[in-house]
């Protein structure tokens, strides 16, 4: 940290050193952050069996859609901030943190309301089994209503990510998760409150993280960047412009990914209860696998979006580089304890012996997903690092919509392949984005875009 303040300066220094250290509490992070749907779902799983534990896997991906579609344009205005301290702008951060806090507020509310008022249309298209109807109604509406706070955090960590501060979002994502695992066991096991205490578990966390991070940096408002004065939270239409360009492919992207998970999903839940619920544990162990290596990207990107504003476009590539290469080792770990410890990982969430039959299905199939993870982190962090929104974009239509849904509607039903064709053509979609972000970073004219710093 320099001078006082929550900013780091990534322009100078060993990259590799720096990586490691600055993507560790984001990886972190991410584990616990994931520990919170994780612990429901163990939870549930136990105390309320097959039904309450796709409930809560279904509902998961209705509010990581939302989610998502927020963390998108957080990431813009991530993008932004590290570029404007690459830059030497620190003036102008008063006001992009004050126009993303708007909008995120606008969108995380907006989110909230649609996941309440339309939930029933919302089950339909999902086609959710009748033996988890209720439960899945109960948590969509307790944790609908919260997504307010879970944007909140989101966009004051992806702030702090682009200032260089990695330990501050790990620390209130700590506090969420504590409450969170022991309001879980209280209200679902002693207090007998089924699906529903868990969805008020996680809500209570997420919003006693979030008011906690408001409060911290409203005491080191100076440090931080942002005076929290009412004028500042009044967009500017310039910001509001370059958050919207850029987060808009951002958000779409990622919303596309999980709208392609629930259709997935619609399609196995028409095998039976128990595929239901196998595929939604077998999806929360990959979604554990990928965003705590996804914090390896999110340590990457302010990085190389200090050193493009900042002209150091070798720099930038060493930190892909690096990027990729503890990717590789992180995935080859996980590949070996899938391998090893596969079926026991679906033990952990489910009693049922048919989930535990079919769990060896889907680890069979999922294997071959991870080669293309050990890639993305590094070439996606440097696309939405440089602020190639519309890239990003493509790429992400190719693996969630074309692939995703192409690929496991033709191994799942045009080959007759079942339930192993729906996970393998599921595992198989990220390589729409792994090879050609590869290839546009060996081989693109990315050296020559207009930087956004240039026009803050």
């Amino acid at each position: 940290m320099q001078n006082g303040k929550l900013t780091k300066d990534f322009t100078k220094g060993s990259i590799p050193k720096q990586l490691l250290w600055f993507m560790l509490p984001f990886m972190a992070s991410n584990a616990l952050q994931v520990l919170y749907s994780t612990v429901d779902m163990i939870v549930v799983g136990h105390y309320v069996g097959t039904p309450g534990l796709s409930a809560v896997s279904l509902s998961s991906l209705v509010l990581n859609f939302a989610t998502m579609v927020a963390l998108g344009f957080s990431n813009a205005g991530q993008i932004l901030v590290s570029q404007a301290i690459g830059a030497g702008k620190r003036r102008e951060l008063n006001s992009i943190i004050g126009t993303l806090f708007t909008i995120i507020t606008v969108i995380g509310v907006f989110f909230s309301l649609v996941a309440v008022l339309f939930k029933g249309p919302i089950m339909a298209l999902m086609n959710v089994p009748e033996e988890s109807y209720q439960m899945t109604d109960d948590y969509m509406l307790i944790c609908g209503a919260g997504l307010i706070f879970t944007a909140g955090y989101n966009m004051v960590s992806a702030v702090l990510r682009g200032m260089g501060d990695s330990k501050r979002p790990f620390m209130f994502i700590c506090i969420a998760s504590v409450i969170n695992l022991v309001l879980d066991i209280i209200f679902v096991g002693p207090m007998n409150m089924g699906v529903a205490g868990a969805a008020w578990a996680t809500v209570i966390g997420q919003a006693v993280s979030f008011i906690f991070s408001l409060w911290y940096l409203y005491r080191r408002r100076e440090a931080f960047g942002f005076d929290f004065s009412p004028k500042s939270f009044i967009p500017r239409g310039r910001y509001t412009s370059m958050i919207a360009k850029l987060g808009a492919p951002m958000a779409i992207q990622s919303g596309c990914i999980n709208l392609s998970m629930m259709y997935v999903n619609s399609m196995v839940n028409d095998i039976s209860v128990v595929a239901s619920a196998t595929f939604g544990v077998g999806v929360k162990i990959d979604d554990i696998v990928n965003k705590i290596s996804q914090g390896i990207q999110y340590a990457a990107m302010p990085m190389i979006s200090q050193n493009i504003a900042a002209g150091e476009n070798e720099r930038s590539k060493k930190v892909v580089l690096f990027a990729c290469l503890y990717s590789i080792i992180f995935t080859a770990v996980c590949m070996a304890l899938y391998v090893t410890l596969g079926r026991k990982m679906f033990m952990l969430f489910s009693d049922d012996p048919a989930v535990h039959e079919l769990a060896s299905t889907f680890i069979s199939a999922i294997l071959w997903m991870f080669p293309a993870f050990a890639l993305i982190r590094g070439t996606h962090a440097f696309i939405q690092g440089i602020g190639n929104a519309t890239l990003g974009l493509i790429l992400s239509l190719l693996d969630g919509v074309i692939l995703r849904i192409g690929l496991s509607w033709l191994f799942g039903i045009a080959l007759n392949m079942g339930f192993y064709g729906f996970v393998l053509g599921y595992g198989l979609a990220p390589y729409g984005c792994a090879i050609p972000g590869l290839i546009y970073f060996l081989f693109g004219k990315w050296q020559k875009r207009k930087t956004l710093a240039e026009d803050l």
